[in-house]
């Protein structure tokens, strides 16, 4: 009987047989991947790479294929009869990939060092000749963030001129980057319109590329500062998920739901991310209200092709927020805070006078691997945002009489109205290209694509009407109270809009980074863009505002790394452009019986010299990036209203520092601080603009910092505090209007802090912005007040 057993077990042995594999994986530039995913196919059997690269595996005669897979490469299948041991794999750089899991025990968890939205190639940080700035969700978590614009505060040289309004067209804020207003239009490398409030719950990072960047994103929703990039939750291997509650000042309250999970051949996996916010103003009245749901897809259909497809839909509601727009036109009647004698914790509104914003976002992908060193990223995305309801705001009202005995300006405020009723529809469909090849010794990564992008914006909005007069001191001086009741029989028969206009851009562009050498690279690229509007749909056919135009926009960049991966000496030349529609215009700005005239306007033209330092050192502990920029914007549109001109030349130069690190194990730092020194050099029409700084270039010094520590042993582990600070430097809210006077929002800084219990099974936070209770305002020709002091708490469950 022994003997019976002992030759089945020979037997068996016989038949599966066991080895150690072991090997080393790089890139295509011969360095090592860390944390490469080493698999059998079919099989629960994986290892994970060292900081060389390396891995060992045990296999059986029956294991068929191992399968290589990392963030931000193509997954590689390899027959294991074709291995041997010491075998060297290589992995080729791919597009950006949906298993964006947060690591928590990523060290340095404020850095994201790699990114393909940017570059549209997965170019490390240190190695891209531009650059951006990176709002990891970790940063987001840390702070406990329940708003983009408090998000925003963490990228360097990022100025808030307006918050979010809600308004049709333009209504989800302005941000002044390096001396130009943008506004965040781009949802994961594809144009997102959005009128109102942005979610955050949904934010995986938030990327600020800087400077002009029309060579690879066009005009139609790029700035010649830069672009904000919003980068959502996705798709990962694995299943869990978090349910987050959450409550603060103000009435502030939040539910967000996040799960994930992934079907037994781990070939699909569904995300799904929801969430409801709201809260009161810290003022006498007003309110905002947030709902939305995001799912997200992939299935890799096999190792050579992947489908992705991501939703969003969201509706908001909040009064209009407080903006005091001060006339631009005729002298101040007061030109500080103090002869204002405004009272910040007066709203100047009701909580029945709302606007709403219905938004949705679809972006569907289909990535397909044709070769180890070529791949195709098909995308169509396309998104609605509306704006219904009632949009107002007040009006510093000049005294337009022409009685020469009352040339004083009036101190009181007017609420003007409307009926808001417009839409924005936009479809982007999208072809790229990319290969990772060499032609002899040199590494070249290719990328190649063509664009289109389709807009419509459908206005049915009506006119503005003047509700009252009213002091900066809620005063009511004639008319009638600012409430719904008061809107809605000012606007009773007034007109509405009937506007539809649409326009398309057709664009191809080409890019290549050249490794000369492993230490020395080279990025040249360039763009075709022909830009056909087409008018309002709504008015005669042969509308007299059709054009089309086109342009060639280039992008040159040089990245000399002296000590590999970890300093690199960039400089870059950058373009951007815009083109400017016709109008209709006063023949005479002084007799309104004149009639109109049609205006049309040539190209406006950005030109962006940079260069700088990138460092990556100490094992990946201090990441810092310090750059120069120069801009020059040519045939400048300078002016507001029928009396603009295009003959403006403005120069925006500056200097930015940015940095992560995490000197001891638990504790990340973030900050920065950026100089912007812009100017109006040339306008003929506005001889009195030449030499004053450009009016929406924001504050000239911003800075920021935050520290997070988090305790490594003991009974006080997994406990956290954070504490930072933002600011900026005094601000003339009324720059580039020498007419009317200066008013000079003050320098301020606003402290935070928090404290957290981070647990595998839960968080626990509780965070106090604006700690020292610090009263200031934002603004652009207008001024808001912010939020005074406030404490929120969150309860997170993780599963």
């Amino acid at each position: 009987m022994k003997k019976f057993i002992l030759l089945i077990l020979l037997s068996m042995c016989s038949v599966i047989s066991y080895a150690q594999l072991n090997g080393k994986v790089v890139d295509n530039n011969n360095e090592p991947i860390p944390g490469v995913r080493v698999s059998i196919k079919n099989s629960d059997k994986e290892v994970i790479t060292d900081i060389e690269g390396k891995f060992k595996i045990e296999t059986t005669s029956n294991d068929k294929e191992l399968i290589f897979s990392f963030l931000g490469f193509k997954t590689k299948v390899i027959t294991i009869a074709d291995l041997q041991n010491d075998t060297t794999v290589v992995l080729y750089e791919g597009n950006e990939l949906l298993e964006e899991v947060a690591i928590t025990n990523l060290k340095n968890k404020f850095s994201r060092k790699k990114t393909a939205y940017v570059a549209k190639l997965p170019l490390k940080n240190i190695e891209n000749s531009q650059v951006y700035s990176t709002i990891t969700n970790q940063l987001l978590i840390s702070q406990n963030v329940n708003n983009f614009e408090d998000a925003l505060k963490n990228a360097v040289g990022v100025d808030k001129l307006w918050q979010s309004t809600g308004r049709a067209g333009d209504g989800a804020g302005f941000y002044s980057i390096r001396g130009f207003a943008t506004q965040p239009q781009l949802v994961n490398g594809m144009p997102g319109i959005t009128n109102g409030f942005i979610n955050p719950l949904n934010v995986e990072r938030v990327e600020v590329i800087k400077g002009p960047s029309a060579t690879l994103f066009g005009s139609t929703i790029t700035s010649y500062g830069g672009l904000i990039n919003i980068v959502t939750k996705k798709p990962y291997k694995g299943t869990g998920g978090t349910i987050s509650l959450g409550g603060g000042s103000f009435g502030f309250k939040k539910l967000a739901l996040d799960v994930n999970t992934t079907d037994a051949s781990e070939k699909f996996s569904i995300r799904f991310n929801a969430g409801f916010q709201s809260e009161d103003s810290f003022q006498d009245a007003g309110l905002r209200e947030s709902v939305f749901m995001a799912p997200a897809i992939s299935y890799q259909v096999n190792d050579k092709l992947t489908l992705n497809f991501n939703y969003e839909v969201s509706g908001n509601k909040q009064t209009n927020p407080v903006f005091l727009f001060f006339n631009r036109s005729v002298p101040l009647a007061f030109n500080n805070l103090e002869q204002l004698n405004y009272d910040p914790n007066l709203s100047l509104t009701d909580n029945s006078i709302l606007i709403k914003n219905p938004t949705q976002n679809y972006r569907g992908e289909i990535a397909y691997k044709i070769t180890d060193n070529w791949s195709s990223q098909t995308i169509v995305s396309g998104g609605r945002a509306e704006s219904k309801g009632i949009y107002t705001f007040l009006w510093n009202f000049a005294d337009f009489t022409t009685n020469p005995a009352a040339p004083a300006p009036t101190p009181f405020f007017s609420v003007f109205a409307q009926r808001s009723d417009a839409e924005t529809n936009s479809f982007d469909i999208q072809q790229n290209f990319t290969g990772d090849f060499k032609i002899g010794e040199v590494r070249n990564r290719l990328l190649v694509g063509v664009d289109y992008l389709e807009t419509q914006n459908i206005d049915k909005s009506s006119e503005f009407r003047t509700l009252n007069a009213i002091t900066a001191q809620g005063q009511l001086l004639q008319g009638l109270p600012t409430n719904a009741n008061s809107v809605n029989l000012a606007l009773t028969g007034v007109p509405n809009s009937d506007i539809n206009v649409n326009q398309n851009v057709l664009s191809a562009y080409v890019s290549d980074v050249v490794n000369i050498l492993p230490e020395l690279s080279v990025m040249a690229g360039i763009r075709y863009d022909r830009f056909d509007y087409q008018g309002d749909k709504n008015t005669d056919v042969d509308d007299a505002t059709e054009y089309t135009k086109s342009t060639f926009s280039p992008k040159v960049g040089v990245v000399y790394q002296p000590i590999l991966n970890k300093v690199s000496v960039f400089a870059n030349y950058q373009n951007g452009f815009n083109y400017v529609n016709p109008e209709l215009a006063p023949v005479s700005l002084t007799d309104p019986t004149a009639g109109l005239q049609l205006r049309s306007f040539d190209l406006e033209n950005a030109d962006q010299f940079e260069g700088g330092v990138k460092t990556n050192l100490f094992s990946n502990k201090l990441e810092a990036t310090l750059s120069y920029y120069n801009i020059t914007v040519s045939n400048k549109i300078i002016g507001f209203g029928p009396g603009k001109q295009q003959d403006g030349e403005i120069k925006s130069q500056g200097v930015e520092l940015d940095f992560n690190a995490y000197p001891v194990d638990g504790l990340n730092l973030r900050g920065g601080i950026a100089y912007n020194d812009s100017e109006i050099v040339e306008s003929t029409s506005n001889p009195l603009l030449v030499g004053e700084r450009f009016g929406e270039a924001g504050a000239e010094f911003t800075y920021n910092f935050w520290a997070d520590y988090r305790f490594q042993e003991g009974t006080i582990k997994n406990l956290g505090i954070t504490a930072g600070f933002n600011g900026s430097s005094d601000y003339n809210t009324m720059e580039g209007y020498p007419n009317v006077g200066e008013f000079i929002l003050p320098a301020y800084t606003v402290f935070n802090a928090g404290l957290y219990y981070d647990h595998a099974k839960f968080r626990v936070s509780f965070n106090v912005n604006n700690l020292t209770n610090e009263e200031y305002y934002k603004g652009w020709s207008t001024v808001t007040p912010q939020q005074p002091r406030a404490y929120f708490g969150t309860l997170t469950y993780k599963f």
